[in-house]
């Protein structure tokens, strides 16, 4: 890992300067650091690469059944966690990055799909700010395995409520069925639910412009606002968040054309998408070194590869 980083990005000094790439280490509830990737974290410690903490318990599973009990005992592996790092490193970079999350009680599945996962994202942003760290929220996720009406408004609702709280960062995108299926249709739902959360964020701007008064003078008792240059510098301003996947063709132009759903709009859009992608340049001389690691990595695994 840290030849390819360096390969790519230069010197430990730049790296440390650019902050490309996070570390998560996740404890295992209830109440114990995971050694390996901690170890692993622990050896690299001095190229300050930020550690996200992730535990995630699960209410009724890996840990008591409430919400507020899951809550604190996510908040205990985080600084636990948190305080190894900076006891190695003081001053490592870290996001509190704490998952808490709920047992289906039917199953005993995680599936994401419970409402409460928008108070468990908005109540680990609420605490990573009383400790004044960065914040990861993970509220979204659902336990359906397809994309569409059910996983889309659980994951619109949760995520709603965490970003209200104002995380720094919002994660899962794309994770269906309890997080273990990737779907890229889904994916694309959950861009346009970060970009409505990232809105709702930023509230109503209070302050009242001398246009106010002007064009209420010029349209007068009756009139409409359409032909001010307002409306306009309004519109252009991003105080209302104009969707890419709204529908603005009239009913019949939209039947006409065969009644065409958003899950068959996105899929035509993603493989557009995939087949004009063109991945970020690298020299010549950096492609060679990638490949050169990747080979070293690939003779490495086949030595350590259990016979029989």
């Amino acid at each position: 890992m840290l030849e390819v980083l360096g390969t790519v990005f230069g010197s430990k000094e730049e790296i440390k300067k650019l902050n490309p790439f996070s570390f998560l280490l996740t404890p295992v509830s209830p109440l114990v650091i995971e050694a390996e990737h901690t170890d692993a974290y622990l050896e690299i410690i001095e190229w300050g690469i930020p550690v996200a903490i992730m535990p995630m318990p699960m209410m009724g599973g890996t840990a008591p059944a409430s919400l507020i009990s899951t809550i604190l005992q996510a908040n205990c592996e985080t600084l636990a966690t948190l305080c190894l790092v900076q006891a190695a490193a003081p001053g490592t970079p870290t996001i509190y990055a704490a998952a808490s999350s709920i047992m289906d009680p039917l199953t005993g599945r995680f599936t994401g799909s419970e409402v409460e996962h928008g108070l468990l994202g908005a109540a680990v942003t609420e605490i990573a700010r009383y400790y004044g760290l960065p914040a990861e929220a993970s509220a979204g996720s659902s336990g359906h395995f397809t994309p569409g009406i059910r996983s889309s408004y659980e994951r619109a609702l949760n995520w709603a409520i965490s970003s209200l709280s104002w995380p720094d960062l919002l994660v899962g995108p794309g994770q269906l069925g309890g997080s273990m299926i990737l779907s890229l249709e889904q994916l694309m739902i959950d861009v346009e639910i970060f970009r409505r959360c990232d809105r709702l964020s930023d509230g109503i701007d209070t302050h009242v412009d001398e246009w106010l008064e002007v064009d209420l003078a010029a349209v007068g008792h009756g009139g409409n606002f359409l032909g001010q240059r307002s409306t306009r510098d309004a519109f252009n301003s991003g105080e209302v968040y104009v969707s890419d996947f709204d529908t603005r063709d009239s009913y019949e132009t939209w039947s006409a054309s065969g009644k065409p759903t958003l899950l068959e709009d996105l899929h035509d859009l993603i493989k557009e998408t995939l087949d004009e992608h063109e991945t970020l340049p690298l020299d010549e001389d950096v492609e060679r070194e990638l490949a050169a690691i990747e080979e070293r990595a690939r003779q490495g695994a086949q030595v350590m590869k259990p016979k029989g």
